[in-house]
């Protein structure tokens, strides 16, 4: 029997894909002078004035159907952490540091307890980030939201310098991949993971110990999307991309920082894959290929490093580590995994 599938739990990439790329081309058509859209890439730019030696860069994301499982088990305040660092994250890319947060809320029924402890969480993430949580928005929506059912949105504005501008477009062949590991499955792949663990009819499946992970499947499920500002800030200026592995994992993700013409071959051996992915793996019955089409596989995020500077990036992002190489591929698939 085959095992289970994103698109079988409801999630159709393909039709993303497609639906991504014409939505991109009707932007196209309101672009003015200083807006900077990278079909693809993971944030906005925009220039604020000609001539001016700052960019601002954007990026809005939901934290999906991660928000079941924080309702499974009544806790709310790492998924406003979650919604606060997947958008740091997106703009880190090309080199900006978050600057202000805002956030929007719908919800059926508003419970406070519920809406103070998402944003708490925010704040928290946010002072974290150093960037202000200036605003937001809570609809109470009934007639579009049931009962407690809710969503969460952020929106994230950071800044850089013109000559610490990053981009996805500056690889070269020959270049090393370096990958930074991730806290776990971050803010993707849930409505796959409700259907492995039937988590929407029996929420109580996530109280169980699994000793693979020291933890409690929920707890382990619920790990916090992590931040990695810190942790490129001391090599921004000495790298030539960063991808920032989500949704479509490190295949989708990869080539969006790489130029026409090249790809990459990613050693599938140069790191172990969590536990936690194998356990999903394991229990749907799911192919390699889709988990790693779906999920990060504990590579959060990748950066590309002349091979002269790998070393001293290795050295400076703990945890670390050689994971491929930029190669010249002008067809087949951006990213080989093997």
């Amino acid at each position: 029997m085959p095992g289970k599938t994103y698109r079988e739990s409801g999630v159709n990439l393909a039709a993303g894909a497609s639906a991504a790329q014409k939505m991109g081309a009707i932007a196209a058509g309101t672009l003015k002078a200083g807006a900077n859209q990278t079909q693809g890439f993971f944030a906005g730019v925009y220039e604020p004035e000609p001539g001016s030696d700052t960019l601002l860069v954007t990026s809005t994301d939901s934290v999906g159907t991660k928000l079941k499982l924080a309702q499974a088990v009544d806790r709310y305040a790492s998924i406003g952490v979650d919604i606060v660092n997947h958008c740091v994250n997106d703009i880190l890319p090309t080199g900006a540091e978050p600057l202000f947060f805002l956030d929007y809320i719908g919800i059926g029924v508003l419970d406070e307890r519920v809406v103070v402890e998402m944003v708490s969480g925010i704040a928290e993430a946010c002072e974290e980030a150093g960037c202000a949580l200036i605003g937001g928005e809570t609809a109470e929506l009934p007639g579009l939201y049931q009962g407690g059912d809710f969503d969460l949105v952020g929106f994230v504005v950071g800044s850089v310098k013109k000559d610490e501008f990053i981009g996805g477009r500056r690889a070269e062949t020959g270049d090393v991949l370096v990958g930074v590991p991730s806290s776990g499955l971050h803010t993707n792949g849930f409505s796959l993971v409700r259907n492995v663990f039937d988590t929407d009819r029996h929420p109580e499946g996530l109280d169980e110990w699994v000793p693979a992970l020291g933890a409690k499947l929920g707890d382990a499920l619920l790990e916090p999307h992590r931040s990695y500002l810190s942790v490129v800030r001391p090599v921004s200026g000495m790298i030539r991309g960063m991808a920032h592995i989500t949704g479509g994992g490190i295949p989708e993700n990869l080539p969006r920082v790489l130029p026409e013409g090249l790809g990459a071959d990613v050693e599938l051996d140069s790191w172990e894959v969590p536990p936690l992915f194998r356990l999903i793996e394991e229990r749907g019955g799911i192919t390699e290929s889709e988990m790693f089409r779906v999920y990060n596989m504990g590579v959060g995020m990748i950066l590309v490093t002349a091979p002269d500077r790998t070393a001293q990036v290795k050295s400076r992002v703990p945890g670390s580590w050689e994971m491929g190489r930029v190669v010249e591929r002008a067809e087949g698939p951006g990213v080989v995994l093997g």
